[in-house]
């Protein structure tokens, strides 16, 4: 079993920051990418960010210059650095991880979601 923690989201002012964590816990042999997506009603999940083995990172276009995504391999954690937030950004925000694990041969775990909401 791989199990994700989610942190850090909450309620904030347009133009505010907020730093999401999400670490990973369990049977991991190997991580190779970590993510975060977002969902609204009425909308599907879509990519944020996502950053690969050998920090490899793509964005979705709407959060270009203003988010960064890292990763901590020491302790399988991967952040999302939200900056400039705007009232479009509000969503659930989902970590995801892709690998192998000791006794899978491949995963994808998904977080519990953590909701980000900005004001006007």
């Amino acid at each position: 079993q791989v199990q994700l923690v989610e942190s850090g989201g909450g309620l904030v002012q347009a133009g505010g920051s907020l730093r999401l964590s999400c670490a990973a816990s369990g049977s991991i042999f190997r991580i190779n990418a970590m993510g975060w997506f977002r969902q609204t009603p009425g909308k599907q999940r879509e990519l944020v960010a996502i950053i690969r083995s050998g920090d490899t990172t793509n964005y979705a276009d709407s959060v270009k210059g203003r988010f960064t995504i890292s990763r901590d391999n020491a302790k399988n954690t991967v952040i999302l650095q939200m900056n400039s937030l705007k009232p479009e950004d509000t969503a659930v925000y989902y970590c995801k991880v892709e690998g192998s694990g000791y006794d899978t041969a491949d995963f994808r775990s998904w977080g519990q979601g953590t909701q980000v909401t900005v004001s006007s």
